[in-house]
């Protein structure tokens, strides 16, 4: 798979309209895609148990993009190999009055993962610099002191996401890069299917009336909070195959960078192991402990 055309570098422009939304990454077909996605996910599994076992690093995956661009589905397929109890997923929408009453990094910093887990944030804080922006724009409310806030606020996180790779948790920020036509006929999928209704919101006709202006407020976002220590991925999003194959394989190769061996026991633990396993044994020496 070339990613190449997936992360750029910090400093660099970053504007989506830069990155091909239909890219394949070199995958030829969905077939393909979908077979180099087991794979990664059987790896991904063995993996992310070694990784739960040693309690050393937290992962933090964030997925960003416009309505329908996929992150329900990033999270339920790429995941679908891992073990439920090693993964926290959390997704943050219109907040609440009372964590309005608080810093605008408060109610993701409550449910960071802890070592030993996976964390994804199906958006995230940077929704204060996106949906908050537009809907201030929209309102004709915009201005230098606005402006002032956004660039404040890219510090902020800039500096929590450095303190969070400080101490042990990696950053995996991911941007679906979604076309307008392709979101146009994913929304009128799910108007014309009684049974995704459920998933269309106001907000998702509100989204599209302001296409530019989030494509503007990405923009910026993405080139002003993209690190060396939490780099952004754009990822290709108009094919959900080639989204999926992509966030994969990145995720895997996270925890491939990681040490693969189980922790060792010292000799404390391996002396009350073989203490236990003989009394269990004593109950009835007749019989094996372990069925064939």
């Amino acid at each position: 798979m070339n990613l190449t055309n997936v992360t750029f570098a910090p400093g660099t422009p970053a504007d989506p309209a830069r990155f091909d939304p239909a890219e394949r990454c070199g995958l030829r077909s969905k077939e393909d895609s979908e077979q180099l996605l087991q794979a990664d996910i059987r790896d991904l599994s063995t993996l992310q148990e070694i990784f739960a076992a040693r309690k050393e690093r937290a992962v933090l995956i964030v997925l960003q993009g416009m309505d329908a661009a996929g992150k329900d589905g990033i999270i339920k397929h790429v995941m679908s190999g891992i073990n439920p109890q090693g993964v926290d997923v959390h997704g943050f929408r219109q907040p609440s009055s009372k964590e309005l009453a608080h810093d605008f990094l408060w109610r993701e910093s409550k449910v960071l993962p802890q070592f030993g887990r996976i964390g994804i944030f199906n958006r995230s804080y940077y929704e204060e610099v996106l949906v908050v922006r537009v809907q201030r724009e929209a309102l004709g409310a915009e201005g230098v002191e606005a402006a002032e806030t956004w660039r404040e606020r890219y510090e902020d996180i800039n500096a929590f996401e450095r303190h969070l790779v400080r101490c042990g948790t990696i950053v995996l920020k991911f941007f679906l890069n979604i076309s307008k036509e392709e979101q146009r006929q994913r929304l009128l999928a799910r108007l014309d299917n009684v049974d995704k209704l459920w998933k269309f919101s106001d907000a998702d006709l509100e989204g599209h009336l302001h296409w530019d202006a989030y494509r503007r407020a990405y923009s910026e976002m993405l080139g002003g909070t993209n690190t060396s220590w939490a780099p952004w991925h754009i990822v290709p999003a108009d094919r959900k195959w080639v989204a999926r194959a992509v966030v994969g394989k990145i995720v895997l190769a996270t925890l491939q960078s990681l040490p693969a061996e189980y922790p060792k026991a010292d000799k404390e633990r391996i002396a009350k192991a073989a203490q236990l396993a003989r009394a269990l044994e004593s109950e009835n020496p007749d019989k094996p402990h372990l069925l064939p």
